[in-house]
């Protein structure tokens, strides 16, 4: 009995130690795909796997297993901020019970649609995971409109919290909430404390910076929450975050100086409540946006958020009678309380009427908010039938009014900073006090703490100051040896021969030294070539076409004609294109598809003799509402014996997602302009789609006429006081509305040279600015 009841115990004893052993968590450290794969494979419940130091390339990683609530499996870094993944290199995972964090993606791109994905596939899904404290920054394919997605979120119960994820520039939404199958319904997704940094305007749909469901999922339930996020500078289209299922919930996240709105695009029963949207006076920055049934919109802060139509600080649309789920169904039973409007330029009611979008709000709510800006006085534009929707209770600033009947009540409002820094309305007829949550996102509480958020943006003219000699391709060296945002400085009156043709890779600044210009000749098929990262900046250069080349697709400055995931710039001022004058056309700048400017501007110059088009912008041709340039602007410029266009601007489709392009043409002259032969616009300017347009104080002189063809809703559109004399008139098409006032056609009266009106000159005087029409001196 006694050796019985010892090898009772021994056995015990052993099997208590190999029970012990087996349930050893383990922390081992991966160098390579081929270690990670080997412990993945063996990877229990409570292990840590650990990246060794250093760049992984081209590290396609599946990270699947079954950790438990108490266990999870972590895949961690040796140390923070010290593994990278670059090249081609990914992430999916696939499981339950799994943390990633502290990966680095950059310097690369996904080879498949996604960075990092939830599921290895349709199958095969991560449920109760954590993605926390990972970056991705600038991971963009090069191919501009290749579509790809930083992270796919599947499955259930996920976390996605305190990411540093920045920079997105390629097509395709930077975060995603799939709900394609039943088992990512209903998920519950958390997605929280994450630094969304800046992203560039696209020019185009798909720049969304997080978008749950699609238009197929309308009605499903996804049930995730969006936390205390930081959007800052997300500005890739108007679309912010795209809501596209229902019961999702978005609560005390900040948006910092984002041109877009949080759209409730699909799906009802959406909570926006205690969240923050920060204008400070930026174009195009707007709040949010409802449609659909049974929305909730309370609590919110705005400050100065400028954004007009569906970029309004505050916009309920109009909606399709019996519309699908997936076009834009009527606002119904929703409810917009105690929400707060300060120095915020557009409140947009019924947004979006037109003979499809015919049914206005109803049986819904906008009580007990507070709207006060210090200028203006009326901040509400109502577009259609509102008495479906009940105003009560309403505070107005005393300078404010509107023209809706009820609901509404002036009110002396001081504003007072609290201790978070925003400006608080106060006043007797406030009944509750406005606060701002202390779970509000702030640069601070979200992302890393050890990955910076400041980006070392270069801009034009913040270098070095490079003097240049005169002579044969020495702007070319000076341009290749030359650093970001560096000047490089011509010598006035002197010439410099490029035999070849400068290459624009960073910002570079090109100017003449002192009052007479320099000269500039060329004889490649271009001067300057606008590469992928690269603006450019010319000022007091005259630019000669004697040495150009008789070949097709000449031009001056042209971008590259690969893509170009960068967005660039390029400024004009006070320069000369004279004798380009060659049996092909010869144009003065020339884009390619796939390439985007936030702004080109051109002032100050003079164009004479010129075969080709000044400015063919018109590359963009899918009609997906995909365009070149953002803002043009031209002011100041005389344009004499110019045989192609001045301007093609061109955004073909009917895509609501952006609202560019911005033209502003004022104080020019147009002199014997658009009659070349090969001229396929037919027009001294042809505007396809354009959004804005402001045409201002401009002479046509015996000139081809202006044309523009108005496209998705609501262009806003002012032709004022330009004179047509012996020119073409303006052809408008399409369906929209515009502003056309003081059309002359009168005898100018100008220097032929210098194009100064004579003191008897009709015109003097004549522009919306009292001053002289044409150029100024």
């Amino acid at each position: 009995m006694k050796k019985r009841a010892l090898l009772s115990i021994i056995s015990i004893f052993l099997i208590t130690i190999f029970s012990c052993k087996e349930n050893e968590s383990t922390t081992p450290l991966v160098k390579d795909v081929s270690e990670f794969n080997e412990a993945v494979k063996n990877a229990k419940p409570g292990d840590v796997i650990t990246l060794a130091n250093g760049v992984w390339k081209d590290a396609e990683l599946v990270f699947e297993g079954k950790g438990t609530p108490e266990k999870p499996i972590t895949l961690s870094v040796e140390e923070k901020g010290k593994v990278t993944l670059e090249g081609a290199s990914n992430l999916q995972i696939a499981g339950e019970y799994l943390v990633i964090e502290g990966l680095v993606f950059k310097n690369g791109y996904t080879p498949t649609n996604a960075v990092i994905s939830f599921r290895k596939s349709k199958n095969e899904l991560a449920n109760n995971c954590r993605l926390t404290e990972c970056v991705i920054d600038n991971y963009n394919n090069p191919e501009r409109q290749v579509q790809d997605y930083w992270i796919t979120i599947y499955g259930k119960n996920n976390r996605i919290d305190h990411n540093h994820i920045v920079g997105k520039k390629n097509l395709g939404v930077t975060m995603i909430v799939g709900l394609d199958t039943k088992e990512s319904i209903e998920n519950n997704h958390k997605i929280d404390h994450n630094y969304f940094g800046p992203r560039p305007t696209y020019g185009n749909n798909g720049g969304e910076t997080l978008r749950i469901g699609t238009s197929h999922n309308a009605l499903e339930n996804s049930k995730t929450l969006v936390e205390s996020n930081y959007f800052d500078r997300t500005n890739g289209e108007h679309e912010i975050i795209s809501n596209k299922s229902c019961k999702n919930t978005f609560k005390y996240n900040t948006f910092f100086e984002c041109t877009g709105t949080l759209t409730m695009r699909h799906g009802n029963e959406t909570m926006v409540d205690g969240n923050v949207f920060i204008g400070n006076g930026k174009p195009s920055t707007g709040g949010v946006r409802v449609i659909n049934e049974t929305q909730t919109v309370i609590n919110n802060y705005h400050v100065g958020l400028t954004g007009y139509r569906f970029r309004g600080a505050f916009v309920i649309m109009n909606g399709v009678p019996n519309s699908p789920p997936n076009r834009y169904v009527p606002v119904i039973d929703s409810k917009v309380n105690n929400n707060t409007f300060i120095n915020c330029d557009h409140i947009q009611l019924c947004a979006g009427s037109d003979a499809e979008r015919s049914q206005a709000p109803r049986t819904s709510e906008i009580s007990n908010n507070i709207f006060y800006h210090e200028s203006k006085s009326d901040l509400f534009t109502v577009y259609d039938d509102i008495s479906g929707v009940k105003f009560e209770n309403n505070i107005l600033g005393n300078n404010q009014v509107t023209d809706i009947s009820g609901g509404f009540e002036n009110a002396d409002i001081q504003l007072i900073k609290n201790d978070q820094g925003f400006l608080i309305p106060k006043s007797d007829k406030i009944k509750n006090e406005i606060t701002i949550s202390p779970n509000i996102a702030t640069k601070e509480n979200t992302g890393v703490s050890w990955y910076s958020k400041s980006y070392n943006h270069i801009a034009l003219n913040s270098g070095s100051l490079v003097k240049a000699k005169p002579g044969i391709n020495t702007l070319f060296d000076a341009a290749k040896n030359s650093k970001p945002g560096d000047i490089i400085e011509l010598i006035s009156g002197e010439t410099y021969l490029l035999t070849k043709a400068v290459k624009v890779s960073h910002p570079l600044t090109f100017k003449a030294s002192g009052n007479e210009k320099a000269t500039i000749l060329f004889e490649r098929m271009m001067a300057f070539e606008i590469q992928n990262g690269g603006s450019l900046s010319l000022e007091n250069i005259k630019f000669d076409g004697a040495s150009s080349p008789d070949y097709a697709g000449n031009s001056v400055i042209s971008t590259s004609k690969n893509s170009m995931i960068e967005n660039y710039k390029l400024f004009i001022d006070k320069c000369d294109f004279e004798n380009f004058i060659v049996n092909h056309s010869f144009d003065v700048l020339r884009v390619a598809k796939g390439t985007f400017a936030d702004t080109i501007s051109i002032q100050n110059s003079k164009f004479k003799n010129i075969t080709g088009h000044i400015a063919a912008l018109d590359t963009e041709t899918d009609d997906i509402g995909a365009y070149n340039v953002e803002y043009f602007i031209m002011k100041n410029n005389s344009l004499k014996d110019v045989q192609g266009a001045a301007l093609r601007l061109y955004r073909g489709g009917k895509d609501e997602s952006t609202f560019g392009p911005f033209l502003e043409m004022d104080h020019n002259v147009f002199d014997n302009v658009g009659f070349g032969s090969k001229n396929k616009y037919e027009a001294a300017m042809s505007l396809y789609g354009v959004q804005v347009i402001d045409i201002e104080n401009n002479i046509f002189n015996k000139t081809k006429g202006l044309k523009m063809h108005l496209v998705v809703g609501e262009p806003v559109v002012n032709i004022l006081n330009n004179n047509f004399y012996e020119s073409d008139k303006l052809n408008v098409t399409g369906d929209e509305k515009y502003n056309v006032q003081n059309l002359w056609n009168l005898n100018p009266g100008f220097n032929g040279e210098t194009y100064k009106l004579l003191e008897n000159s009709p015109l003097k005087g004549k522009g919306t600015d009292a001053l002289d029409l044409g150029v100024l001196k």
